[in-house]
């Protein structure tokens, strides 16, 4: 068993979801195209799955209130509708059963949904020996036949992350900028003529242009099909990982080259990467690892650290990709929510500006700037409570029943997510939950609510779920905020931004439970001209 904090899941709580939604998204929307029969084809593939696999745990979840059906026949078109509606079952689940939990029927499996907050404060506690988010995205990643058990074995990039990768930001940050700058002048130039761009791939590329010039500097992050790859490579990991969840668990590794694109996607990596590899190695041998002028990246880091078989090139190119995978789309997608709603509603501009060009005076592009920029950490804190990424957070398998404090008992192989709104829209905690107030954690922090620290938007409790909670909580949300608060403030002082109907936000596609920003949405451009 892997200790606390020594896991590759601890990258990325909310990027299942994420990836999987994307992935899904894809699939669901050849099912709209199709039509019926295709849904059908769909339903069936759950039905086959799912019925054999959920009956046994259901005869142990009786006690537990179920929204949807839950008989053995019908039970797989909840799953069905779960895939389709699962905002809307969640959002039913809570109105009956407030306080309480509830069980739904998911595309795999059952799953105890907790609303309550002393019990999702009881999770935040459980032990890895009682509630385990490693077997949780295990599952769902299919990790042996994508991303590789040796990621999980000996997890040495995370404390670099966690600990290196935080403590060289201000030196980093620079470097961020000028490539965030550099990236949207090729993929939005500034023009003085209103121009549209597609938000979501547009984000994803910069998201990836900027992470990769931390991961492995330039020119590579510049590289087109280097961009691509990790861009597309989440994706296929994701779309292998569902796949193989339908069939047997004998099935998966004969059937796993036949539908997956991801160990060519794995050789392309290292048709980028093995020339870097060998140079970074040759300049090594020539001054020395110590070299107190080699690059300051992730790989430097990864190279320093990494032993025996680690120092090749197969498992230094897994670590990368895995890097990307776990960034890019979480990143990119919680981005896109927060520029939507700035061209939504163009009142916040002003003050987002003058705050901006005030600390950027005083501190230049810096993390001592984005420290002080308050207004626009409280846009992002705002968007990503009312938009997170999936609306099940928290999610862990129980490896032992487990009587929680309320009384109710758990068997051992229970799926258990915490509900998003019943945290981030919850009227006790926030003032008018439902509506976008996109400086409320600014009012918050000067009405002295809470300790300061609580309304950052790296903070993590019960009320704000975003980068997950307790131990388990994103250790890369630092350099995630950091880069989320460059953009926007790149953002606002260059361009002016509006919606193509002005004033009314595009509807989110839900795959799920996750929550995607508009793909097919394009958003008006231009020069900034106003002050």
């Amino acid at each position: 068993m892997l200790q606390d904090g020594n896991d590759i899941r601890l990258l990325l709580p909310p990027l299942p979801s994420a990836a999987f939604a994307i992935a899904m998204a894809e699939m669901l929307w050849m099912s709209i195209q199709l039509g019926d029969k295709h849904r059908i084809v769909i339903a069936v593939l759950i039905a086959i799955y799912w019925v054999p696999n959920a009956k046994q745990l259901l005869s142990k979840l009786r006690h537990i209130p179920t929204v949807g059906p839950d008989t053995p026949l019908i039970s797989y078109y909840g799953a069905y509708k779960f895939l389709v509606d699962a905002r809307g079952i969640i959002n039913s689940g809570m109105e009956r059963f407030p306080n309480a939990m509830f069980k739904v029927a998911d595309m795999f499996q059952w799953m105890v949904v907790i609303t309550d907050p002393k019990t999702v404060d009881e999770v935040r506690k459980l032990p890895d020996n009682v509630a385990s988010s490693s077997e949780a995205n295990d599952e769902i990643l299919q990790t042996e036949f994508t991303l590789g058990e040796h990621l999980s074995r000996n997890p040495y990039h995370v404390p670099i992350i966690r600990v290196q990768l935080t403590k060289a930001l201000p030196q980093l940050l620079p470097d961020v900028h000028e490539e965030v700058v550099h990236a949207f002048q090729e993929l939005m130039p500034v023009t003085d003529k209103w121009a549209k761009v597609t938000p979501l791939p547009t984000m994803m590329k910069i998201f990836a242009r900027a992470s990769n010039r931390i991961f492995v500097g330039r020119p590579l992050c510049r590289n087109p099909e280097f961009i691509e790859l990790n861009v597309q490579y989440s994706v296929d990991v994701i779309k292998t990982g569902i796949i193989l969840r339908l069939l047997p668990r004998f099935l998966r590794p004969w059937v796993k080259p036949l539908i997956s694109s991801v160990d060519n996607r794995f050789e392309q990596g290292l048709k980028h990467l093995a020339p870097l590899f060998a140079a970074r190695r040759k300049a090594r041998e020539e001054k020395g690892a110590s070299d107190s002028n080699k690059p300051v990246d992730f790989l430097s880091w990864l190279m320093d650290e990494a032993k025996d078989e680690e120092q090749t090139d197969w498992y230094l190119n897994s670590r990368i990709l895995m890097v990307n995978f776990a960034s890019i789309h979480t990143s990119s997608m919680t981005f896109t929510h927060a520029f939507l709603y700035l061209a939504t509603y163009p009142e916040y501009v002003k003050p987002l500006r003058d705050e901006i060009e005030e600390v950027v005076r005083r501190y230049g592009w810096s993390k001592d700037a984005l420290d002080q920029m308050y207004h626009v950490d409280s846009f992002l804190k705002e968007s990503q409570r009312l938009t997170p990424l999936t609306n099940l957070l928290i999610q862990r398998v129980l490896v032992k029943d487990h009587l929680f404090s309320d009384g109710t008992l758990l068997p051992k192989g229970t799926t258990i997510s915490v509900a998003a709104p019943s945290a981030h829209l919850n009227g006790e905690k926030y003032e008018d939950p439902l509506r976008f107030d996109a400086f409320r954690y600014v009012k918050m922090r000067e009405r002295g609510d809470a300790a300061e620290r609580k309304f950052d938007m790296v903070s993590s409790n019960i009320d704000s779920l975003g980068f997950g909670l307790g131990r388990h909580i994103c250790p890369g949300r630092f350099f995630a905020a950091s880069e989320l608060k460059m953009m926007l403030a790149h953002i606002v002082v260059t361009y002016d931004v509006k919606l193509q109907q002005e004033g009314v936000r595009p509807p989110d596609l839900w795959v799920s439970s996750a929550c995607i920003p508009n793909p097919g949405v394009q958003v008006l451009f231009r020069k900034r001209v106003a002050a």
